[in-house]
């Protein structure tokens, strides 16, 4: 409200005698010359109510700006987890395959293994091999939401940041080729289990850091939302309480892997 006051002083203040320069300050038009202190301070004031007009515009234009990004990435985020939630099974498929794949390629190969650091890294590239399986119905989709989340800039810049760091992170989990999990455990099983094949340390070291679960709501967003948008919230809540059971019954399928390899977690 204050700036809209001030908004509207900007004429009275461009007219006003405390500004402008008197008639008698100036010479003829004719031998002006063309940067006189009276000319200057003309172009001076001018700028100056420029610059408040533009100060006086900045919040609502922010305010739009900001209004238009939320709605835009909230529909994004929606997409996004609606279309994993509704391909969950042939996600379970594709985690069965990786089971399926174990039981018949390296069953018990890593029997007599330590349970240390080392197999937890293990247990880290079984997991990160899950999820790359698992995630990949979504692809269209999950790159659909990249490019809105990439292109996302609010007044908020801690907003800003949240969503371009989960954002960072979803690209690189989405774009880990599978893990060769039964080569890499035969290749440590080889060495005595006395070290890591290069490859796991590699792949765990991009996939521990962007683990994300699908769908991202962060709390920094909340002073934009609309009430218009409260449906599609909650629907978008409700299909990635769906993604997170579906996490926690792929455990049982990550232990069938971890005692098929015989890894000690």
């Amino acid at each position: 409200m204050e700036r809209d006051r001030r908004a509207q002083r900007i004429p009275a203040r461009l007219s006003s005698p405390a500004t402008d320069p008197p008639a008698a300050c100036l010479p003829p038009r004719a031998s002006r010359p063309a940067d006189t202190l009276c000319g200057v301070v003309r172009r001076s004031v001018l700028l100056l109510a420029i610059a408040f007009a533009v100060s006086a515009q900045a919040p609502a234009l922010a305010g739009a700006s900001d209004s238009s990004t939320t709605h835009a990435y909230i529909q994004a985020n929606y997409a996004l987890v609606q279309y994993a939630a509704n391909r969950l099974g042939t996600a379970r498929t594709l985690l069965e395959g990786v089971l399926n794949k174990v039981k018949a390629d390296c069953p018990s190969a890593a029997v007599g293994s330590p349970q240390d650091a080392e197999s937890t890294q293990v247990s880290n590239e079984i997991i990160g091999a899950m999820v790359v399986a698992a995630i990949h119905p979504a692809l269209p989709e999950i790159n659909v939401y990249l490019r809105v989340a990439g292109h996302s800039q609010w007044s908020s810049r801690a907003l800003t940041r949240a969503v371009h760091a989960y954002a960072a992170q979803l690209r690189t989990m989405s774009t880990l080729a599978p893990p060769n999990l039964c080569g890499d455990i035969k290749a440590w099983a080889a060495g005595g289990f006395h070290s890591l094949p290069a490859s796991t340390i590699q792949f765990d070291q991009r996939f521990e850091p962007s683990w994300v679960a699908l769908g991202e709501l962060p709390d920094q967003l909340k002073p934009f939302e609309r009430p218009e948008q409260r449906s599609l919230l909650n629907r978008s809540n409700g299909f990635e309480a769906k993604i997170t059971e579906f996490e926690a019954q792929a455990v049982e399928t990550w232990g069938e892997i971890m005692n098929t390899l015989a890894v000690n977690p």
